[in-house]
């Protein structure tokens, strides 16, 4: 998922998230926080205490759930791909790193956001806010565009994406 900060991106990843449920699929996510400064933790509990202290990593695991915490890390996204294959899900969605060489839904706000398409690579689908982006989007490429409130474009999506996990399992 790619595009500017307020596109609609988690919304979207959310959506995708439950179609791919709903097709038999697991997924894992990688989310970049590109809104500055560091991403909120939950200051009291013992695994942030930990971080706090010194420790570089915490792992905290109870009924099933398993929480990861680390700080001082600049990890590339290709380590955090590393990392999420532990999970051994079918499917990783990553949100946000617009400009890494990876497959990408483009959310497209408005007529400025256009300018994404010369900036962004490998884009494989793309979903539209207004109505009047429709004809541009046509004239400027051959991806397949959809409106971002369109129900049957998440369903598409993850329909392709299942094709592609059955085809390289």
């Amino acid at each position: 998922m790619a595009g500017y900060q307020n596109s609609g991106k988690t919304t979207v990843t959310l959506r995708l998230i439950q179609a791919l449920k709903g097709l038999g699929l697991t997924t894992v996510t990688i989310k970049h926080h590109g809104h500055g400064g560091k991403p909120e933790v939950i200051e009291e509990k013992d695994s942030t205490r930990h971080l706090s202290a010194g420790a570089i990593a915490s792992v905290v695991e109870g009924d099933g759930r398993l929480i990861l915490q680390a700080e001082n890390i600049n990890s590339s996204l290709e380590n955090q791909i590393r990392l999420m294959e532990y999970f051994q899900s079918d499917v990783l969605l990553i949100e946000g790193y617009k400009y890494e060489n990876y497959p990408k839904l483009l959310l497209v706000r408005n007529h400025k956001d256009l300018s994404l398409l010369a900036k962004v690579d490998n884009i494989k689908v793309i979903m539209y806010w207004e109505e009047t982006l429709r004809e541009p989007l046509k004239e400027q490429t051959k991806i397949p565009c959809f409106p971002i409130h369109d129900q049957t474009a998440i369903l598409w999506i993850a329909q392709t994406i299942k094709k592609l996990f059955l085809a390289n399992p």
